[in-house]
């Protein structure tokens, strides 16, 4: 691939080739979601979505239109449909980010996929089964249609490894993880790396200075401390079941309940697993079958519903649960400049905000209830109080823009 007719520009990060047209693509087991920025000007030229790949009633969005059906076979057909829809806009593409869930302690850091790079990635698949090898998928479709425009791999582990040992290690013997890999290693790497930057200019320090605390807070939920930019501590495990309550998996459980539960139950190992991600969390403890906030919000207001009590402890169990984790990481890090929200719960759940917030005006993170009650849906804003000591942001993410910009540090090369 020539990059010479591309001019030099800077970033914040460093050095790029300017003008650059990126390609991103997130796939799921059933879905694929794609974006075409446009790097310097952070210009989506085009996005869109596939969705229950494989099934007879699958279906395609794209540029906001009205979904449309259309049998898409695998992840390959969806690539090639992908690339008519784009037309003549991919004309001067000059790489494809991939998001990939795990890359274990082999791939610390975004890499261009070759062969053996995907091999070694679908190694990982132990770790991420239900999500490198449906990762992979977009990546060998892409290189088969466009050969000549290289591909890059971005990590959600990458960012988590900067943990320490102390940090990341379980108290199991150290074989096992010598040996096995058993050991923490942290999820939403893009998200924290992109808040976090954000974060940084809305307190107008340099990251390196700041000690923060951020939630990244949606379907899938996780915590993470950043000291000096570095992540030191995070919730999710070696799997992303570990940590705080999720739309549908537990988090944090006693290991001894585990083997109970399969036991009373007659679970396989991947039973039980399957169980434990994808039939708790606030689904299963509500007892409504929705992981959906809004629908617990509404069910806990309505006399007489059957589920209205457990709608009620659902939510103060999953903002009890963040308040642990973020009281346990600011003494992780002797303290703390901002605290930051993001994710569709993060953005939008006005009121958790509040009520969790509430037990950290102790240490000076008072928030101005006003701005944040007032606060629209998917904004970034600073909603600390006037005289707050402490910095509470909230900050809409964009995961797809970090992956962009990953792959152009590595193209542009």
């Amino acid at each position: 691939m020539a990059f010479k007719n591309y001019s030099l520009h800077w970033v914040t990060s460093g050095l790029y080739w300017g003008h650059m047209k990126i390609l991103v693509l997130n796939c799921g087991s059933t879905t694929l979601r794609y974006q075409l920025i446009e790097i310097e000007s952070k210009n989506v030229i085009s996005k869109g979505i596939f969705e229950r790949i494989g099934e007879q009633q699958s279906f395609f969005e794209h540029n906001g239109a009205d979904a449309i059906d259309f049998y898409v076979r695998d992840h390959k057909a969806a690539v090639v449909k992908m690339f008519e829809l784009l037309g003549s806009q991919v004309d001067g593409l000059v790489g494809i980010g991939h998001r990939v869930v795990h890359g274990g302690e082999k791939y610390m850091k975004s890499v261009i996929a070759t062969n053996e790079v995907l091999k070694g990635v679908d190694a990982m698949s132990v770790f991420a089964p239900l999500h490198n090898p449906a990762n992979l998928l977009g990546v060998h479709a892409c290189m088969t249609a466009l050969p000549d425009v290289p591909n890059v791999l971005v990590f959600d582990t990458a960012f988590h490894s900067t943990l320490p040992p102390h940090a990341y290690l379980y108290a199991l013997p150290y074989c096992d993880y010598k040996e096995h890999g058993i050991r923490r290693y942290g999820f939403h790497g893009t998200s924290y790396s992109f808040v976090a930057r954000e974060a940084a200019k809305m307190y107008g320090k340099p990251l390196s200075e700041l000690r923060i605390v951020a939630m990244h807070l949606g379907g899938g939920a996780s915590i993470c401390a950043i000291d000096k930019g570095k992540s030191v501590e995070t919730s999710m495990g070696m799997t992303p079941l570990e940590g705080l309550i999720m739309g549908t998996r537990c988090g944090d459980i006693d290991a001894g309940a585990v083997g109970y539960l399969s036991r009373i139950k007659g679970f396989t190992a991947e039973a039980t697993l399957a169980y434990l991600n994808g039939n708790c969390g606030i689904k299963g403890l509500s007892g409504t079958g929705s992981s959906d906030f809004r629908h617990l919000n509404a069910t806990a207001c309505k006399e007489g519903d059957p589920n209205k009590e457990s709608c009620i402890v659902t939510i103060d169990a999953f903002e009890h649960r963040l308040v642990k984790y973020i009281g346990s990481y600011i003494a992780v890090m002797g303290g703390v400049d901002a605290i930051v929200w993001t994710g569709g719960i993060g953005t939008n759940g006005n009121e958790i905000r509040r009520n969790v917030m509430k037990k950290f005006g102790y240490i000076g993170a008072d928030i101005d209830h006003d701005k944040n009650d007032k606060l629209g849906r998917n904004m970034t804003a600073d909603i600390s109080a006037v005289d707050a000591k402490v910095k509470t942001f909230v900050v809409c993410t964009n995961e797809e823009f970090e992956i962009a910009l990953e792959t152009s540090r590595l193209v542009g090369k």
